[in-house]
């Protein structure tokens, strides 16, 4: 059964831009309260203003989410003035497309603490102030990354897929509970990551460039809002996306040497 968007507090990590943004633009535009939540201030209270100039259904929290008692006390500021969200979208993650012998060993701490500690703890903090109330939705936003093997991404994919193992892993624990979870895996999307990190960009495989269409920021959006409404567990986009993920079950060796010799990173 489809859940109304209208009726829903929302938090979204990550909600100062890009993909977070506009997912909050999305669901405010449908007539949810959202709750905006990443690290820098200034472009929270930016991108709170251009959502709702007025504030009347939105506002925002500074956090720095791989700090576990800044988790704790947002989380608990939050509730307090806002109330306890119905829907978290973890949305928040960074992390540049470097290969061994490029990374550094500080490259591997601070890709696995955003996005996979940060939503981890998200959504453990939020589940345990859930338990009285008995539910909830919680939403992890991924890379489609999380399902292939390339070359140049030795930080990068590795947390994608351990967000992958927590996405199914929490299915689990939660399964025929009043508590949903539901994991977005998207393709590459036309947002401020890459011009942040234009290497990652140079580094995506071109079998993917060829097959796949690059996604607009509204249509990310609209499938994270159709994700709030139906709950489904998993959703791959966009469509050649989803065909890539289904072909690797049965030819994942085929996949590995195609990703290789089209990515730009070679073997030193």
């Amino acid at each position: 059964m489809n859940t109304r968007v209208d009726q829903q507090l929302i938090l979204i990590t990550g909600g100062s831009s890009g993909i977070g943004k506009a997912a909050a633009a999305a669901l405010h535009r449908n007539g949810a309260k959202i709750i905006l939540q990443a690290r820098n201030l200034a472009k929270l209270k930016a991108a709170a203003e251009e959502i709702d100039p007025n504030l009347e259904r939105i506002s925002y929290y500074s956090a720095d989410l791989s700090n576990e008692d800044e988790v704790i006390s947002v989380a608990d500021e939050l509730i307090k003035k806002e109330g306890l969200p119905d829907v978290i979208i973890n949305s928040a993650g960074a992390g540049e497309w470097l290969s061994f012998n490029e990374a550094d060993l500080g490259h591997y701490r601070e890709t696995i603490n955003s996005p996979y500690l940060a939503t981890a703890s998200t959504c453990k903090v939020f589940f345990d102030r859930m338990q009285q109330r008995g539910s909830g939705h919680f939403i992890i936003i991924n890379s489609a990354a999380c399902y292939f093997s390339f070359p140049g991404t030795t930080g990068y994919a590795p947390a994608r897929w351990a967000m992958l193992g927590f996405a199914k892993a929490l299915q689990a624990d939660l399964y025929d509970t009043n508590f949903k979870v539901s994991m977005i895996a998207l393709g590459k999307v036309d947002s401020p990551y890459f011009d942040n990190n234009p290497l990652s960009e140079d580094r995506i495989p071109k079998i993917a460039d060829w097959l796949i269409p690059t996604m607009t920021l509204n249509t990310a959006a609209k499938v994270i809002m159709k994700t709030v409404e139906t709950k489904k567990n998993t959703v791959i986009k966009p469509f050649m996306m989803s065909m890539m993920v289904f072909l690797n079950r049965f030819m994942p060796g085929i996949f590995r040497w195609l990703m290789r010799i089209t990515s730009n990173v070679k073997s030193t």
